[in-house]
C-alpha cells in the first residue's frame, strides 16, 4: 500500500499533524481499509509514550540496568525493558498487528490471531541503550511487513518463519530519535518524511517533507577504535576518506556518536556515509538485520541513498535467523558506491 502521492504532484503540507498526513494518504487509496493507517498511528502513539519516559528517566528511577541480559547477550537497561513493553502493549490493541519481533526477546510475540490482523512489526525499542545514562540521543527503529507473504493467506498463528523475509518486502519503516527534539521519520510508499513532536500539544507535526539524501557528503561515521580489526579494503577506504583532495583541502570529517539512530539521522539529512563493517571479532557484522539494517536500508533507498553489506544490497538479504547480524554501510549513493568499489577490488 502506498500512502503518499509522488512528491512532484503533491502540494506542501508542512505543519499538518502526522495523523492527518497519514489519513489523507489513506483517503487517496480506493481499496484502503484503514488498518494500515491505524497501525502507523499506533506506532506514533507508542513513540509519544516512550518519549515521555525518556524525558523523565532521571527523575523516575528509570536509569541504570535491570540486572538481566537479553537474547543479544547485552545487559538490559531499565528504559530498554520499559520501551519494549510499552510498544508491545500498544501494538496488542486494535488487532492490526498479528505478531511482533523485538530485539529484546528471543522469540516472536504473537499479539493477535484475529483474521483481520494483517501486519507484522519488527522493532528495536531503544537503540543506543549504552548511551542512556549519559544523556546522548537514542531512538526507536521499526519496520512493518504484511502478515501473508505475496498474498498467501493462511488461517494460522504467525510464526518466526513469517518474519524471515528480505527487507525489500517491507511496507513501511521508520525511526524515532529522542534528542534535543523528538522526531519521527517515516518511509511508506513514495518519499521519506520527518515529523517533529510538540510536547505542549502532544502531536507530531510535519517538519521535514520529502527528505532526500545528498548524492555525496563531506563526513563519515565509523568506530575507528576497531581499525586494527578491519580487513585491508576497509582500512584503505577509510584512509582514502582522510586524504586531502587535489586542491589541498582536508579530507572528510569524522563524526561518530555511537548510536545508530543518531549517526544515521545526521547522514540522512546531511549526506555522507555511516559504516559498521564486519571485522575480526564480528565476522558476520554487528548490527541486526531485521531490527536495524533493513529499516534503515529501506529509508535510505526511499530517500535516494543506498545501503550495502559490502557483498550486496541490504534489502536483498534473505534472513536465516530472527536475530541475524550483518555488516552495514549506508548513506549518500556515490559514497556507498565508492566503498563498494574498494571491497570489490580488495583495497
Amino acid at each position: 500500500m502506498s500512502l503518499y502521492e509522488p512528491p512532484s504532484t503533491r502540494p506542501s503540507r508542512l505543519g499538518v499533524t502526522l495523523e492527518t498526513y497519514i489519513l489523507e494518504g489513506m483517503l487517496g487509496q480506493p481499496h484502503a481499509t484503514g488498518a494500515f493507517t491505524s497501525l502507523l498511528n499506533q506506532l506514533a502513539f507508542a513513540a509519544k509514550l516512550v518519549a515521555s519516559k525518556v524525558r523523565r528517566a532521571g527523575l523516575a528511577n528509570a536509569l541504570g540496568y535491570t540486572g538481566a541480559t537479553n537474547v543479544q547477550g547485552e545487559a538490559v537497561q531499565k528504559l530498554d525493558e520499559d520501551a519494549n513493553q510499552t510498544i508491545l502493549r500498544v501494538l496488542g490493541r486494535r488487532h492490526h498487528c498479528a505478531a511482533a519481533a523485538t530485539e529484546e526477546e528471543e522469540h516472536v510475540r504473537v499479539l493477535s490471531e484475529h483474521p483481520s490482523s494483517k501486519y507484522l512489526v519488527v522493532f528495536d525499542p531503544l537503540d543506543g541503550s549504552s548511551n542512556i545514562d549519559v544523556n546522548i540521543s537514542i531512538g526507536t527503529i521499526f519496520g512493518v511487513l504484511h502478515r501473508y507473504p505475496e498474498g498467501k493467506r493462511e488461517e494460522r498463528a504467525p510464526t518466526e518463519e513469517d518474519f524471515l523475509r528480505p527487507g525489500r518486502e517491507l511496507l513501511a519503516a521508520g525511526y524515532v530519535i529522542y534528542g534535543s527534539s523528538t522526531m519521527l521519520v517515516l518511509a511508506s510508499g513514495e518519499g521519506v518524511h520527518g515529523f517533529t513532536y510538540d510536547p505542549t500539544v502532544g502531536e507530531f507535526f510535519l517538519s521535514h517533507e520529502n527528505i532526500r539524501v545528498p548524492p555525496r557528503g563531506d563526513s563519515y561515521a565509523i568506530n575507528e577504535g576497531n581499525a586494527d580489526l578491519w580487513d585491508a579494503p576497509t582500512r584503505d577506504w577509510v584512509a582514502s576518506l582522510k586524504r586531502p583532495n587535489s586542491e589541498g583541502k582536508r579530507g572528510r570529517t569524522m563524526r561518530w556518536v555511537g548510536t545508530l539512530v543518531a549517526d544515521a539521522h545526521r547522514t540522512l539529512l546531511r549526506g555522507g556515509v555511516f559504516a559498521y563493517p564486519a571485522d575480526a571479532q564480528n565476522r558476520d557484522g554487528r548490527l541486526r538485520l531485521l531490527y536495524e539494517a533493513n529499516p534503515f536500508a529501506f529509508l535510505f533507498e526511499a530517500a535516494g541513498g543506498a545501503a550495502t553489506t559490502g557483498q550486496g544490497r541490504v534489502l536483498d538479504v534473505v534472513p536465516e535467523r530472527l536475530h541475524q547480524r550483518v555488516p552495514l554501510v549506508l548513506g549518500s549513493r556515490l559514497d556507498v558506491e565508492e566503498y563498494q568499489r574498494f571491497v570489490e577490488r580488495g583495497g
